[in-house]
């Protein structure tokens, strides 16, 4: 297929690019990052300079492709002010949708986030009702970037109310790769009291990437939407009994896959996808939460 991917200088979008082209798909890569006027490295993808919330500019991306990985976003609320996130990442999202749905673009991945349902940024104290979190948790978001990545979702939803686009929204959680394992998930990987709003979840950017090529190559009909996030939690604890000690009775514990369970659920992902993650943070760490120096 003709894959565009947006955000493709992002953390999440070059794996996808990578993983889209490794896959046999010719990928067109776009960013606000000015191109580079040198010769093209072998099997290097096209790329277009595009600013997304620009409708001109999303349309002429989005035109001719057959699929859209939309990894596109500022990243977080905390380093700009809050209009800024809101307006860039659902504006960006608006343009990219309406461009697909007028082109007749088959497909499109929304890559979405975990923390639509409220979780990570939240002004006011917030607990999810129940662990692991699922697609079905209720959703209260009070952030202007949970907020943005919700409106996204319901885009998705009135698109496929008014076209043949067929949708799939990822929410990830907390993205690693082999350069910031030790930096992020080290501390939780030592120390179970070092929680994190996702209940020590996170997902490795690679079995990411793997999930997003999944979800631009199914034809599953209408929006679906999946958390991508690593069957184990980030330092193999005892859910179950860390959850008990941390959070008492404040959140319901529900049934475990595993002894090491994510704080969020991938069982819908794994059954409809048919994704299966292939990494954890073992393959970075040590049981000291240092980075393991036996890597090849």
């Amino acid at each position: 297929m003709r894959v565009v991917v947006t955000g493709a200088h992002g953390k999440v979008g070059r794996a996808a690019v990578r993983a889209l082209s490794a896959a046999g798909h010719e990928v067109t890569a776009t960013d606000l990052t000015r191109p580079v006027w040198e010769r093209p490295e072998p099997d290097e993808p096209a790329y277009l300079q595009a600013d997304l919330t620009d409708a001109g500019q999303a349309f002429a991306v989005v035109r001719g492709a057959d699929a859209v990985v939309h990894a596109a976003a500022i990243p977080d609320p905390t380093a700009n002010p809050p209009q800024v996130v809101f307006q860039n990442n659902l504006m960006a999202t608006f343009n990219v949708v309406e461009a697909a749905v007028r082109f007749g673009v088959p497909r499109l991945v929304n890559i979405s986030s975990e923390t639509v349902p409220g979780f990570f940024f939240a002004e006011r104290p917030f607990l999810p009702d129940y662990a692991p979190v699922d697609e079905e948790h209720p959703i209260r978001p009070q952030d202007p970037y949970a907020l943005a990545k919700h409106f996204g979702e319901q885009l998705m939803d009135a698109a496929v109310r008014r076209s043949d686009l067929r949708c799939v929204s990822l929410r990830p959680s907390w993205v690693q790769h082999e350069g910031n394992y030790e930096r992020n998930l080290g501390p939780q990987v030592r120390d179970s009291s070092v929680i994190g709003a996702g209940l020590w979840s996170y997902i490795d950017v690679y079995d990411l990437a793997d999930a997003i090529v999944l979800a631009a190559e199914s034809d599953l009909p209408g929006h679906e939407v999946f958390y991508i996030a690593s069957p184990d939690n980030a330092g193999g604890h005892d859910f179950a009994a860390v959850l008990r000690r941390y959070f008492d009775d404040r959140i319901e514990l529900r049934h475990l896959a595993r002894r090491d369970a994510s704080g969020i659920s991938c069982a819908k992902a794994h059954r409809l996808l048919g994704w299966t993650p292939k990494r954890s943070w073992r393959d970075y760490l040590d049981e000291n939460g240092r980075a393991r120096t036996d890597q090849e």
